[in-house]
């Protein structure tokens, strides 16, 4: 079943059926002020953080899921009949009501039409600034005369702690202060202490936001949300709306929401526009502020455009044109906007992340994050990246979170050894040599920069430290520790127990170690990263291949993870990828381990994560039967690996199952079959229900996810085949033997690139020639001594 389509020009993903099967979302604004919308307009929006922050209320887990929003009602003063300008709340029967939603870079349109009535709403944040905009246009299509009323919606947060906002009801229904100020909604909290703005974290300090109407006078308001819903009521039937007049009250406690109200008299034909302006700070400041510069509504439209140009512009720098179109849709726009707003939230503000147990960036998180996105802001990266490596301690393991509004370098507590996880500093090695690479910034590794705790060191130096903790935290094998956890939380390692996924991600950070030691022309640090991947290579070698696939590892007592003597979780799908993109395993072994993980993980909708799931080991062992069977780590399929798995076929260049794997799992592949995935299918997910699940490729928890970073970078860097190195551009397409030619242009350290891939022989791999401006290059790589402010690239496969 099909619910909209993708219109590649302007960039957007147009919902032409409003009953998608979950609330499908979209996000404005940006780390300052952010905010979520759905096809229906719900959701919510929160200043700096989705738990310390949040000043719209959302009620997780409802029905729907969306609920409350920002919403415009209609009233009809003549029939008395009344609707919304978005298909939900109200719900008219969809034979009567026409909706269209278009989700674009930053902003979103819903257009509606019901008894004659068309309207348009655009929602979006302006570039800068702490408020939002709801551009609002209302068409008369009829032939008489139509007296109408509006009226806004936002139901408030008590408090702007989500946790006490949700949980604290003796306390937050006892401080909210709503005024009206010149027509102006004031939401206050806490309004009798003075304001914080140096300690954000405080959650007791003196608050407000402002609603106004700028373009159209204001007849009526409403702050109490009782009041406005009456009794026994809901979003859909609002007693203030069916009646078409507000109470006029001003909120002293309990529930606190924001309407106002303003009279629309349209004759035929005739349109009208007002502006509905919702942010941070006093009404009769910020507020007062807002409405003068929105004095001329149109202002909205040119406040919008620049929104498009500012995400179009990050987007601008890899563009492809491939024989899928669905996959062009993923790599020109949702792709990289997915990871960019990824990279933004982490996993911190979603209609799934509430914020309160996952606010900040989470190191492991946050530092895949980069990959996505190092291309198309490497500014801004790069300073979050000095953000991450400033958040490892002096050990050379890290903060589990880092929260950027109150990181305090050199003065952070260092986590307890029980607190350790053994794979967060590890991607650094994926992370810094990337930004190098894209930059080709190499003094960036003689850096100096703090530990989180004490001391401080070059970005080198952290690299090194990062090493020498896994070393340090070795077990009888070995390989390094699992720590209270490794990339699977649900693996209980034990503080001694080994983990074979962080073995080859070291295997991985020596081999970048190695490489950076040598460009530096730090010969001893090169020796000696020699010497220690030549012990690791032995102790994987010895203790880690299980004869047909590379085990998961061992408890601190010696039970085996993801070996063929295991009754449940016989293999996993990490270490097989990893062996491969570590460079750990042998030819053979990396055909023999690959080649079961398409015999026992492979499926339709994606690659399972382990095989077969847990039923009967002590859940205390492995905590992954929590779940059911075929859900998340408990044989789901984990969407986060899949690109691992896509990266390692292509390294063995098997370009036909790297595109299977990709075109199994990916979201735009769904558009005509959404009833599939149910979520939306211009974004990634992170799980899929496998095969042991009877809901069989129902996806779940869009947006924020490590699954968008690498699903990009796997399909930009392995099957396109376009990679930044320290001496320029390496290409080597990795592509399905079916496709004969293909197009990418790329941005590399300011200079633009235009490729032409042509595979006439309809081989998988391998660059038989490389024409740079029309003179030959010699192998794959070109170096950046050679571009020119424009090239033009043919590459010839063979």
């Amino acid at each position: 079943m099909q619910y909209g389509y993708f219109d590649d020009k302007n960039k957007e993903y147009v919902i032409t059926r409003p009953d998608t099967p979950k609330s499908w979302s979209n996000y404005l604004g940006s780390t300052e002020y952010g905010a979520i919308i759905t096809n229906n307009a719900g959701g919510y929006s929160f200043y700096k953080s989705g738990g310390m922050g949040r000043f719209m209320r959302i009620r997780f887990n409802s029905v729907p899921m969306d609920q409350p929003g920002r919403y415009i009602y209609f009233h009809d003063k003549v029939s008395k009949d009344y609707w919304s300008a978005s298909w939900q709340p109200v719900s008219k029967p969809l034979g009567e009501y026409k909706s269209v939603c278009r989700h674009g870079t930053g902003y979103t349109i819903i257009t509606s039409e019901y008894k004659n009535i068309e309207s348009e709403v655009t929602w979006f944040v302006p570039l800068g600034k702490t408020f939002e905009v709801w551009k609002v246009k209302v068409r008369n299509n009829d032939k008489v005369k139509r007296l109408l009323n509006a009226f806004t919606y936002v139901e408030y947060a008590g408090t702007w702690n989500a946790i006490d906002d949700l949980l604290n009801i003796q306390y937050v229904q006892y401080i909210a202060m709503m005024k009206n100020i010149d027509g102006m909604i004031d939401h206050g909290t806490n309004v009798n202490i003075p304001p914080m703005p140096d300690n954000f974290k405080e959650k007791d300090q003196g608050r407000h936001t402002f609603q106004a109407i700028a373009g159209a006078k204001v007849t009526g308001f409403d702050t109490d949300r009782e009041m406005f819903l009456g009794p026994y009521r809901t979003y859909a039937n609002p007693i203030v709306v069916e009646r078409g007049q507000c109470n006029n009250h001003e909120a002293y406690g309990d529930n606190p929401c924001g309407c106002l109200q303003a009279e629309l008299i349209l004759e035929p034909g005739e349109t009208k526009e007002l502006v509905v302006l919702l942010g941070i700070g006093r009404a009769d400041t910020e507020g007062r502020e807002a409405v003068k510069e929105y004095s001329d509504i149109s202002k909205a439209d040119n406040e919008l455009e620049k929104v498009k140009q500012y995400w179009h512009a990050k987007m601008g720098g890899f563009s492809a044109i491939t024989p899928d179109s669905e996959l062009n849709s993923t790599i020109n726009t949702w792709g990289i906007y997915n990871c960019l707003i990824t990279f933004a939230w982490s996993r911190a503000a979603s209609l799934i992340y509430s914020g309160i147990d996952r606010d900040g960036l989470g190191y492991r998180d946050t530092v895949q994050d980069f990959l996505g996105v190092m291309h198309a802001i490497p500014e801004e990266a790069g300073k979050r990246l000095e953000l991450m490596i400033t958040g490892q301690v002096s050990t050379g393991g890290a903060m589990p979170v880092v929260l950027p509004f109150s990181h305090s370098p050199g003065k952070e507590p260092a986590p307890a050894e029980e607190q350790y996880r053994s794979d967060d500093a590890l991607w650094l090695f994926n992370a810094v040599p990337a930004y190098v690479k894209e930059t080709g910034w190499i003094d960036f590794y003689r850096k100096v920069l703090p530990y989180a705790d004490k001391g401080e060191a070059t970005v080198f130096g952290h690299l090194k430290r990062a090493i020498e903790f896994s070393l340090e935290r070795s077990g009888s094998h070995g390989l390094p520790y699992g720590l209270s956890a490794d990339w699977n939380d649900c693996l209980k390692f034990g503080h001694n127990g080994e983990s074979v996924f962080v073995a080859l991600q070291l295997r991985f950070a020596l081999k970048e170690y190695i490489e950076i030691a040598r460009l530096l022309n730090e010969k001893e640090e090169e020796a000696w990263s020699r010497q220690e991947l030549e012990k690791s290579d032995k102790n994987l070698q010895q203790h880690a291949w299980d004869g047909d696939w590379f085990m998961r590892g061992y408890r601190f007592d010696g039970m085996k993870f993801g070996s063929k003597t295991c009754n449940e979780g016989k293999i996993y799908l990490n270490p097989q990828a990893w062996a491969v993109i570590s460079g750990a395993a042998t030819g053979r072994q990396a055909e023999t381990a690959l080649g079961n993980v398409d015999k026992y993980l492979a499926t339709d909708y994606g690659i399972a994560l382990c095989d077969p799931p847990y039923t009967d080991t002590d859940y205390n062992i492995v905590r992954s039967q929590l779940f059911n069977p075929g859900l998340k780590e408990n044989g789901g399929i984990f969407v986060h690996t899949q690109g691992w798995a896509v990266m390692a076929e292509a390294m063995l260049g098997r370009g036909n199952r790297a595109y299977r794997y990709l075109r199994s799992y990916l979201p735009a592949a769904y558009n005509t079959k959404a009833e599939i995935r149910e979520i939306e299918p211009y974004v990634v997910c992170q799980s899929t229900h496998s095969k042991y699940s009877p809901g069989f490729g129902k996806s779940r928890i869009p947006w924020l996810s490590g699954s968008a970073t690498w699903t990009y970078y796997a399909i930009t860097q392995y099957i396109l085949g376009i990679r930044p190195c320290y001496q320029g551009l390496e290409i080597d397409p990795c592509i399905p033997s079916e496709w004969k030619e293909l197009s990418v242009h790329r941005t590399f350290r300011g200079k633009k690139i235009n490729i032409i891939i042509k595979n006439k022989p309809g081989v998988e791999k391998g660059v038989k020639r490389i024409l740079l401006n029309g003179a030959e290059v010699q192998g794959n790589l070109i170096t950046t001594g050679l571009l020119k402010d424009d090239n033009e690239v043919l590459v010839e496969m063979g």
